[in-house]
C-alpha cells in the first residue's frame, strides 16, 4: 500500500509568525505593516481611569478654618467651623467683629457676606458653669507660651515631670512643654536626680477660655483680645 503523506500542520494552531500576520491582515488591512505588528500587543480591555483618590484631590478650606464665636457680653464661647459661622451671621444670628485679615468676601445672588475671623451671638447665651479644663496638647502648649519648661527653648513635645514609668500621674501638674533634646535627656529620670528645675510650678488653668484653647492648636492673633493672657 502506498504511503499515506502526512498532514501539514496549520501555523495558526501555533502562533506561526506567517500564519498569525495574515490573521491580522484580514482584521486590519487598511493598517499598515509596522502598525498591525504593534496592534497585535494592544490590550483589549477597558483603558485605564484616571487616579481620583481623596490623596490627589485639594482639600477645602471650609474644612479648616475656625471662627472664634463670642456671647453677646463678648465672652469666648467656641471656636466654629467658617461655615457654621457664616450661616448664623447670614441668618442674623451673629454679627461680625472682625473680619478675615485677607478681606476675603462671600457672593451670593443677593447678598455679600465678609469672611469672619471673630463673630458674636446677637442675643446672650447662658453656658452651664464647667469647672474642670481637660487636659489636650494644644491647651498644655498655649499654657507653657510654647516653651520648654527645662530650657525655655521651643517646646515641640509634652513631658511627665514625674514619669509615668514611676507612678506619676497625667494631670495638669505633672506635665508640662519641653524642647526634644530636654526630653529625651530627662528620659525616664526625676528632677532631683538630674540636678534640674522647673522655670515655673505647672498649674490647671483657670477661666472660659481655657476650655476653648484646649480644643485649638493654632489660634487666630484676632482672637486674643478676647481670650485674655495665658498664664504658664
Amino acid at each position: 500500500m502506498p504511503d499515506r503523506k502526512p498532514t501539514p500542520i496549520s501555523g495558526a494552531k501555533h502562533g506561526a509568525t506567517g500564519t498569525g500576520n495574515a490573521s491580522l491582515t484580514a482584521l486590519h488591512p487598511q493598517l499598515p505593516a509596522a502598525d498591525q505588528r504593534s496592534a497585535s500587543t494592544v490590550s483589549t480591555g477597558p483603558p485605564a481611569l484616571p487616579d481620583t483618590t481623596s490623596a490627589s484631590m485639594p482639600v477645602s478650606p471650609w474644612g479648616r478654618r475656625r471662627v472664634l464665636l463670642l456671647n453677646a457680653t463678648f465672652e469666648p464661647l467656641t471656636a466654629l467651623p467658617m461655615r457654621r459661622a457664616v450661616v448664623l451671621v447670614v441668618c442674623g444670628k451673629a454679627e461680625v467683629v472682625h473680619g478675615d485679615p485677607t478681606g476675603i468676601v462671600m457672593h451670593s445672588a443677593t447678598s455679600t457676606v465678609e469672611i469672619p475671623s471673630v463673630i458674636r451671638l446677637s442675643n446672650y447665651v447662658r453656658v452651664p458653669y464647667r469647672g474642670r479644663v481637660p487636659l489636650t496638647r494644644a491647651g498644655l502648649m498655649h499654657r507653657d507660651r510654647y516653651r520648654c519648661a527645662y530650657c525655655s527653648g521651643r517646646a515641640e513635645t509634652i513631658d511627665h515631670v514625674v514619669p509615668r514609668s514611676r507612678g506619676g500621674p497625667h494631670t495638669w501638674q505633672n506635665c508640662v512643654a519641653s524642647c526634644a533634646k530636654c526630653n529625651h535627656k530627662k528620659a525616664d529620670k526625676l528632677l532631683s536626680e538630674l540636678g534640674w528645675r522647673l522655670r515655673v510650678v505647672p498649674a490647671a488653668p483657670r477661666g472660659p477660655h481655657w476650655r476653648l484653647l484646649a480644643g485649638v492648636a493654632d489660634a487666630d492673633p484676632l482672637w486674643l483680645p478676647y481670650l485674655g493672657e495665658p498664664a504658664a
